[in-house]
C-alpha cells in the first residue's frame, strides 16, 4: 500500500495526462471493435496464450517457454492480417464519424418495431409469404446491408408486407432493421449456417440464413415460412418455432425490447443517452426536410 502511495506521489501531471490519454487511446480501439468478430476470436488467442504461459511458469518448461517467446513477435505480425477486415470496418466508421453504429433505438421506437414486425408476421403467415427479417443489436451488420437494396425507411407492418409480397423484386432475401429502428435494406444476403445441430434436418435457406446470422453476432431474426407459414425466431444459433402474435411478441421484447435484459456500466448508459439524442436529431432534420 505504501509503495502505491509513493508512485501516486510520484506522478506529475505530464504523468497523469499520458497515463489518461493511452487509457483512451486502448478503450477507443475496444469499442471500434466491440460487437464484432473479431472480439471472439481475441479472446480465444488470448486465453491459449496466457494458459500456455502459466503452464510453463508453474512447471519450469524450458522449451514451452522459448516457443512462447519466440511465437510471441510472429503473432504480433499476424494479429494485423487475422483481423484486417475488422480493422478495415474501424478505420471506416471512424472516416465516416459513425461512432455511435452499435446502439440501440430508444425505447419507444423499439416497441413500434416489434408491434409492426408482430403485426407483418402475422399477416405474411396467413398468406403463406416468406419473410426473413433481421434486428440488429450489438454485433455490426454492415457488411450484410452492403449485399442488399438500401431503404433507410421506417418500420411498418404494411411496408414489410409489401416487401414480401412474392411478386415483388425485394421479396427474395432479408430485411435488416438497423440500430436506429429503421429498415436499413432488403434482399440482403445472409450468411448460411454450417451447424449440423440444427431444430430440424429438412430446414430450408431462409431458416438456415437466419440461424447463421444470428451466429456470427447477437442479431434477432425473425423468420415466416413459406411452406407451412410458421413464424419463428433465432437468436445465438437457437431457433425458436410455432409462435403465435402473443408469443412472437413475448420473444422479440426479452430479446429486443424495452424489457430485454442489458448490463450497461455508466459509460454505456452515457453512450446510449449521446445516442439517443444523435437519433433525436436525425429524425428532426428529416422532417424539416421532408415537412
Amino acid at each position: 500500500m505504501e509503495q502505491i502511495v509513493l508512485v501516486l506521489q510520484s506522478l506529475a501531471p505530464t504523468d497523469v495526462a499520458d497515463i489518461a490519454i493511452v487509457t483512451l487511446l486502448i478503450f477507443s480501439i475496444t469499442f471500434l471493435f466491440r460487437g464484432t468478430q473479431a472480439v471472439t476470436l481475441f479472446r480465444g488467442i488470448a486465453f491459449i496464450v496466457i494458459s500456455l504461459i502459466a503452464i510453463a511458469a508453474t512447471f519450469q518448461l524450458q522449451a514451452l517457454s522459448w516457443l512462447i517467446a519466440n511465437s510471441l513477435t510472429a503473432l504480433v505480425i499476424a494479429v494485423p492480417v487475422i483481423f484486417q477486415p475488422e480493422i478495415r470496418r474501424a478505420l471506416e466508421r471512424v472516416g465516416r464519424g459513425s461512432i455511435f453504429a452499435y446502439f440501440r433505438a430508444p425505447e419507444e421506437i423499439r416497441t413500434s418495431v416489434i408491434e409492426e414486425i408482430c403485426a407483418a408476421s402475422i399477416k405474411l403467415s396467413e398468406r403463406r409469404h416468406g419473410a426473413l427479417i433481421v434486428l440488429q443489436r450489438n454485433s455490426s451488420v454492415i457488411e450484410y446491408v452492403r449485399t442488399g437494396i438500401s431503404l433507410d425507411s421506417v418500420v411498418s407492418a404494411e411496408i414489410l408486407a409489401t416487401i414480401f409480397w412474392p411478386r415483388t423484386e425485394l421479396h427474395d432475401g432479408a430485411v435488416i432493421i438497423d440500430n436506429s429502428g429503421r429498415i436499413a435494406s432488403a434482399s440482403s444476403v445472409l450468411p448460411i449456417t454450417a451447424s449440423r445441430n440444427l431444430p430440424n434436418p429438412n430446414l430450408g435457406t431462409r431458416h438456415r440464413a437466419a440461424i447463421g446470422i444470428s451466429e456470427v453476432g447477437d442479431s434477432l431474426c425473425v423468420i415466416v415460412s413459406e411452406e407451412t407459414g410458421k413464424v419463428a425466431v433465432a437468436s445465438a444459433g437457437r431457433m425458436i418455432q410455432d409462435l403465435d402474435s402473443q408469443r412472437l411478441n413475448l420473444v422479440l421484447n426479452a430479446y429486443y425490447g424495452p424489457t430485454a435484459v442489458t448490463s450497461l456500466s455508466l459509460a454505456g448508459r452515457l453512450r446510449e443517452a449521446l445516442h439517443d439524442v444523435s437519433l433525436r436529431m436525425q429524425t428532426r432534420r428529416r422532417q424539416q426536410a421532408n415537412p
